[in-house]
């Protein structure tokens, strides 16, 4: 059973999220966490690194499979969540809070989505 989307929160349609903060914080959906199973793995960019929106910046792994995580915006990495890189099982456990992928000064963004919207192409 997936939980619903948190308002307040913007999406795409690759089952990324991204906060309204600064820098802005970007993790993988419930959804996107649900369906990958038992996340054991995952790369991320390097602080630094420059972001495009649309653009492939990592992978993450689970038992069931390997998906690529795409980026939400455009911008510069600031920060990387090494907590999740060292257990990645934070990510099933909590992917709006402390499994947070990394955060980015963005620059420009990609086609987002609000929480109904993004709700509406992922029905339960």
């Amino acid at each position: 059973m997936s939980i619903a989307p948190p308002a307040g929160l913007q999406y795409s349609a690759d089952h990324e999220w991204l906060d309204g903060s600064s820098p802005a914080r970007v993790g993988i959906t419930a959804i996107a966490a649900e369906a990958l199973g038992d996340i054991v793995y995952v790369e991320l960019p390097t602080v630094g690194a420059t972001l495009v929106a649309g653009a492939v910046i990592g992978e993450i792994e689970s038992t069931k499979s390997v998906s690529e995580l795409f980026s939400p915006v455009d911008g510069t990495v600031v920060e990387v969540n090494t907590a999740v890189v060292d257990d990645p099982s934070l990510v099933n456990a909590d992917p709006y809070g402390a499994g947070w992928l990394l955060a980015v000064d963005v620059t420009g963004t990609g086609p987002l989505l609000t929480a109904d919207e993004y709700a509406g192409l992922n029905p339960a």
